[in-house]
């Protein structure tokens, strides 16, 4: 931040871009929500690693080794679960590791839930706000929506659910890529963030779904021919914005691929997370929902016209 003035324009932006989500929800009758930035359980995807401190208080208090929080997605579940409705949390969220100009170890994340609908529905509705909050600072942003399969395609000439990995990684060739470890889908996620991204048009919202039934996380898979993940990606021009599930209720199915996330992990040499077993418990119990992500600072640094994350935030990582 360049000096005290500019600093406080921007928390003011901030301010009403907080004012701006809650009238939007209010108006819906969406339920915003303060659940734990504490937890017993961690995030088992390998691409995300968690901060984790210790409890030092009486043993009956239960576990000692606690989790900060990567998203507010486990504990939102388990509140649909009980029947709580549409929901939403806006509150900060930390991965470790995670720093750069549009990255911050701690950060805003805006998450919510909304029961009996599709990801497509969602999608609409994530762009509907984006629009809204972006309208408010004069600008206004075109919308195009297209199949995983599609953008691979038409961009690189590869089906993204077939390609050999030697085909996958051909257009990577000019970038110095430590191939250790690396397994297919982050072959596939390369060429999103190094070949197809960084082209998304400005001043256009991408959605992209219909993901790889590999690449599914929390989501269902829709059978097919191929299958796909029921998830769904919101860039702003170059910028990852969102991320969103058709969530998946199965917990066996859930409980695989945790299993499955934490044996990736110890064949790359990090630690095995706790699954969050509460949330398992009550998985079957959850409605018919789908849920999305959105990272919140990001959306601040296209209302402000920013490059920079540390550009709109009170203190960056750097200077906490």
């Amino acid at each position: 931040m360049s000096d005290a003035s500019s600093r406080r324009e921007c928390m003011q932006q901030r301010a009403r871009l907080y004012a701006d989500i809650r009238r939007f929800f209010a108006d819906r009758s969406v339920l915003e929500l303060e659940t734990p930035v504490l937890s017993a359980a961690g995030n088992t995807d390998p691409n995300i690693e968690s901060f984790h401190t210790r409890f030092n208080g009486h043993v009956d208090a239960g576990a000692g080794v606690r989790y900060l929080r990567t998203s507010p997605e486990f504990a939102l579940k388990r509140l649909l679960a009980e029947g709580i409705g549409d929901c939403y949390e806006l509150g900060r969220v930390f991965r470790n590791g995670e720093s750069g100009s549009r990255h911050n170890p701690e950060f805003t994340m805006l998450e919510w839930y909304r029961v009996g609908w599709d990801e497509r529905r969602l999608a609409r509705e994530v762009v509907e706000m984006t629009q809204m909050i972006l309208a408010g600072v004069g600008r206004s942003v075109g919308v195009r929506v297209l199949g995983y399969m599609e953008l691979y395609r038409s961009a690189l000439g590869l089906d993204p659910h077939v390609a050999g990995i030697e085909s996958l990684k051909a257009p990577l060739r000019a970038y110095a890529i430590n191939e250790d470890g690396l397994e297919r889908d982050d072959w596939l996620d390369l060429l999103m963030t190094h070949c197809l991204q960084p082209y998304f048009p400005a001043d256009v919202i991408t959605v992209i779904h219909d993901y790889p039934a590999s690449q599914c996380a929390l989501a269902q898979v829709r059978d097919g021919s191929p299958p796909v993940a029921e998830r769904f990606e919101v860039y702003l021009g170059p910028q990852e914005l969102a991320n969103g599930y058709h969530e998946l209720r199965d917990a066996a199915e859930q409980r695989r691929r945790h299993e499955r996330d934490n044996c990736l992990r110890r064949r790359r040499g990090q630690q095995a997370v706790p699954i969050d077993e509460n949330l398992l418990g009550v998985l079957a119990d959850m409605p018919d929902c789908s849920g999305v992500a959105l990272g919140v600072d990001r959306l601040l640094m296209a209302m402000l016209g920013s490059e920079a994350m540390s550009d709109v935030l009170a203190f960056d990582f750097a200077s906490a």
